[in-house]
Formats: C-alpha cells, sequence, structure tokens
C-alpha cells in the first residue's frame, strides 16, 4: 500500500520546496507531477525556475487533469511521487471541466485510491484556502468549497500532513518516518 503525505499550508509558504526535501529524504526514483498550466510569460518563467530548482534528477510529469489516472498508469516500485498542487488541479477541473464541488471532492476519492493502491510514495501539495473572507463571486466560493473538501479528503487519508507556516514545517498528523 502506497504511503500518502500531504503538505498544505498558504501561498508561498514553503510548501513545495519542503515537499521536494521530504522527497529526496525518502530515496529512490524522484518524479514531480505539475498541474500547473503554462498561460502567460510570468507562469512560463515560474515553472521553468521551478524545473531548473529541482534539479535533473527530478522525472517531470505535466497533467493538470487526470492526476489520480496518471498516478495509476505509474509502473514503478519505490521512490516518490510528488504532485504540485491539487488546488490548481480542483482549479483545472472546475475551470476546463466544469466540475462543481462534488465532482471535484469524486476525483480526490480516485486519487486517494490511486495513491493507496501505488508501490511508491505520494506527496501531495495543496493551498490553504479557508483562512480568509468569504469570496463574493460564485465561482469563487464554490472553488474556496471544492479545494476545502478536496483537502480535508486528502488529510484524512492521509499518513502524515505538515502545515507549512513561514517556511518551518509543523506535522498536524501522524507520526515521525
Amino acid at each position: 500500500m502506497g504511503r500518502l503525505v500531504l503538505v498544505i499550508g498558504g501561498a508561498r509558504s514553503g510548501k513545495s520546496g519542503f515537499a521536494l526535501r521530504l522527497a529526496r529524504r525518502w530515496g529512490g526514483p524522484l518524479v514531480f507531477v505539475a498541474t500547473a498550466r503554462d498561460t502567460d510569460a510570468e507562469m512560463a518563467e515560474r515553472i521553468a525556475r521551478h524545473r531548473r530548482d529541482r534539479g535533473p534528477e527530478w522525472e517531470t510529469l505535466e497533467e493538470p487533469l487526470a492526476v489520480a489516472r496518471l498516478l495509476g498508469s505509474l509502473e514503478r516500485e519505490g521512490g516518490v511521487v510528488v504532485v504540485d498542487c491539487i488546488t490548481l488541479l480542483v482549479s483545472n477541473l472546475m475551470v476546463e471541466k466544469g466540475y462543481g464541488p462534488p465532482e471535484v471532492e469524486e476525483e480526490m476519492v480516485r486519487v486517494v485510491e490511486a495513491a493507496r493502491a501505488a508501490r511508491f510514495g505520494v506527496i501531495a501539495v495543496t493551498n490553504e484556502v479557508g483562512l480568509g473572507v468569504v469570496p463574493e463571486p460564485g465561482l469563487a466560493r464554490r472553488f474556496r468549497d471544492a479545494a476545502g473538501t478536496a483537502n480535508q479528503r486528502l488529510a484524512r487519508a492521509a499518513d502524515q500532513v505538515f502545515w507549512m507556516a513561514a517556511g518551518i514545517p509543523v506535522r498536524i498528523k501522524g507520526e515521525e518516518g
């Protein structure tokens, strides 16, 4: 059964860097699943910078929509897959596929099932979206609800959950290891 770790926190809290360091400590083949889309020049540069920062030991797979299917298709023994990030996956599913919160939750069930069935570890990175005010536009509220539900689903299933604050990881679920 695959090991699942969730790394959650605010924007620029150090989530991705921590997830990469944790993955390196696990050892074995390193795979990075990117859910971001290259939508403009700034995002293209951000993606290129992240690729450079990860280094050549990482295999990068770009999958903005079908993360569960991708995890299920990987035939690997050992190592770790970092999925960065769940929040963008939720956004992509809502905008590109027209999913609402119930369909997003169904997709998170599939992500959890794929992670649990894997013969490698999975570290999922996500943003905490519930600390701000209630957004005004309906789409923003549905997104906040869908992302919050996705995070809860992943956190319940995870072996470990880390909260990131100012670059400092705080374990909020699970044992050392």
